[in-house]
């Protein structure tokens, strides 16, 4: 036993000598993920708390699942649970096709100056801020001065206030977020199309083959791991919806679908300082979020035999 040690010693003093290189470019990213990603996991254990800042984690009553149990036994449970995960699962199976198709399209584009235009026009959307987003989506939807309501009464309708429509709320956010991240979300499929051989392209086109051929038999195909690595990751963060967007849309009107777990906890969390109970709630949206993202994770291996862990 002690040889297996000292043989184990010797082989990993070897391989580090011979691959420091390595290990030093390694460190800098493992020192960011043990800093900022998993020392702050030991702020957890207020959830279980009736943490007081005065008396710190070590000493602030323990409660166990109290604060848990608040949460599920309270009015708003019913609320914001179902709206985030509305909204969550509306924004992924919207937006998760849009980005292949703009790829696919981009791709049988022959003019490289049009394609660049179009690519260019595509990508700018996504460096418009949250803040100046939801500022557009006021000003376009406005009752009195909004273009779209402007066109409304142009055609004899009438105008609505859409910003304060509750069924309202998740079209304007899921369709807004399409139109500014749809291009920028697809350039991982166009770098991976650009990676297709080429000769597979020319041997179809030869034997007769139309485009929608090709696309369904060369392109997508080779698109596969991709597009199932991007959903897993995409489903392992859908309950991770930002607080943002959101917060900025919302307003008394349409609270009854606005009213999301990000906002709620944002809410009681820092403006009423109720530090315990909104660690609990964003632990259980964690708990959530890993779960679907170990579920889909192992639907995918069996049906794809592609996964990411």
């Amino acid at each position: 036993m002690k040889e297996k040690i000292i043989y184990s010693k010797r082989k990993l003093r070897i391989r580090l000598k011979q691959h420091w290189q390595l290990y030093l470019l390694l460190a800098p990213p493992m020192l960011y993920l043990l800093i900022f990603n998993y020392a702050p996991l030991y702020g957890l254990i207020i959830a279980f708390e009736d943490y007081k800042p005065y008396l710190g984690y070590l000493k602030s009553p323990f409660v166990g699942l109290q604060n848990f149990a608040r949460f599920f036994n309270s009015n708003k449970f019913g609320q914001v649970l179902p709206n985030t995960v509305i909204l969550a699962f509306y924004s992924l199976l919207a937006s998760f096709p849009f980005p292949i198709i703009l790829a696919l399209c981009l791709n049988y584009i022959p003019s490289t100056r049009f394609k660049k235009a179009v690519q260019n026009v595509t990508y700018a959307p996504h460096f418009i801020s949250t803040v100046v987003m939801v500022s557009m989506l006021n000003i376009f939807f406005a009752q009195s001065t909004g273009l779209v309501n402007n066109v409304r009464d142009a055609l004899g309708l009438d105008r609505l206030l859409f910003m304060g429509e509750a069924g309202a709320f998740r079209h304007l956010y899921v369709w807004s977020g399409i139109w500014q991240m749809c291009g920028w979300d697809s350039i991982i499929y166009f770098a991976s199309l650009a990676g297709v051989d080429e000769s597979l392209h020319e041997a179809a086109i030869v034997d007769g083959a139309t485009i929608t051929q090709r696309i369904r038999f060369i392109d997508l195909p080779s698109l596969k791991p991709t597009i199932v690595t991007l959903f897993i990751m995409n489903t392992g963060k859908i309950m991770s919806i930002g607080f943002e967007k959101a917060y900025l849309m919302q307003n008394s009107l349409n609270l009854e679908t606005s009213e999301i777990i990000a906002t709620y906890v944002y809410k009681i969390g820092l403006l009423n300082q109720q530090y315990s109970y909104s660690t609990a709630i964003n632990l259980f949206n964690s708990i959530v979020n890993l779960i679907l993202l170990l579920t889909v994770n192992v639907i995918s291996k069996k049906l794809s035999d592609t996964s990411i862990i």
